[in-house]
């Protein structure tokens, strides 16, 4: 009897925020470690399934970096990365966008098979995402894109007939050519656009530590101001660096809250979303930013 109490207690936990989320934006960029494993993978959908089920409009924006890299290899070609970015030739975008494409198919089966609706799409598809060639530190990467503009005219057509949009982070230049596009760049323009109410990355940490070798001190809520000093003061830095500085973006452009979550634990979206305590580290505009039922 105690564990069904303590299920319902937990379904009454989560009610202030399915309230106060009905009908809002929410971004969730796939990739990572709840990619490569079944049951995560499993979860994660499972999750996406269930925001779209209690009245909010999921939209998932993926990745997939290793299973390119797994397909670079079976052709014999040598993947070559600069500052981070994937050197990427005409032949390379082809093969990321048969991969992004393939994967993208799979996740909307996925969905389907859940009973709820979904669509598969890339930026190219209504002209979604509209980009300039991507050049770190003035270097020539290829067909490597920044998103210089979204046109959300495609994903508000699909939200407004009950779909879930899945994205892959494929854009269209100016020239006419194809681009691949970082999936957390693409996740935070969209979001962005959209002015959503939430952004989640998934990822293969905790979230943002004060000491990332402590995952007993990892920071719940963290305000842009809190951002800036700890990456003043190098407490966020390597990998860590350009993810929250896409958060920082995605705040400024006008998202609510920016999630970063563990992927590797399962149902992490749900645990997040619907309780007080949360499991990763949420990014908010000020401390203004935190819900009604998060200040008592």
């Amino acid at each position: 009897m105690s564990e069904i109490v303590g299920k319902a207690e937990t379904l009454i936990e989560a009610l202030p925020y399915i309230r106060d989320f009905n009908n809002k934006i929410v971004v969730v960029k796939y990739g990572g470690s709840a990619m490569l494993d079944k049951k995560l993978e499993e979860s994660v959908i499972q999750d996406v399934a269930l925001l779209k089920l209690v009245g909010m409009q999921p939209i998932i924006v993926h990745g997939g970096g290793k299973e390119i890299s797994k397909w670079i290899d079976k052709v014999g070609k040598e993947t070559e990365f600069v500052d981070g970015f994937r050197k990427t030739d005409k032949e390379t975008m082809e093969i990321a966008e048969m991969v992004l494409n393939r994967l993208n198919k799979y996740l909307v089966q996925m969905v389907e098979r859940l009973g709820v609706k979904a669509v598969g799409i890339s930026g190219k598809d209504g002209g979604l995402l509209q980009v300039d060639q991507k050049k770190p530190n003035g270097k020539d990467i290829g067909y490597v894109g920044d998103v210089k503009k979204v046109d959300t005219l495609v994903i508000d057509t699909l939200l407004a007939n009950d779909f879930i949009p899945i994205i892959a982070p494929i854009g269209l230049g100016e020239d006419g050519e194809t681009y691949n596009i970082n999936a957390d760049d693409a996740a935070c323009a969209i979001a962005g656009a959209l002015g959503a109410e939430k952004l989640a990355f998934l990822t293969d940490i905790e979230g943002v530590c004060k000491d990332p070798k402590d995952p007993s001190t990892l920071i719940s809520v963290m305000s842009l101001e809190d951002a800036h000093n700890l990456i003043e003061d190098g407490t966020i830095s390597g990998g860590m660096l350009p993810k929250v500085t896409n958060c920082v973006n995605a705040v400024n452009a006008g998202v609510g809250r920016v999630h970063i979550l563990d992927g590797r634990i399962e149902h992490c979206l749900l645990l997040e979303f619907f309780t007080k305590k949360g499991i990763g580290t949420a990014i908010i505009d000020t401390e203004g930013g935190l819900y009604e039922n998060e200040r008592i």
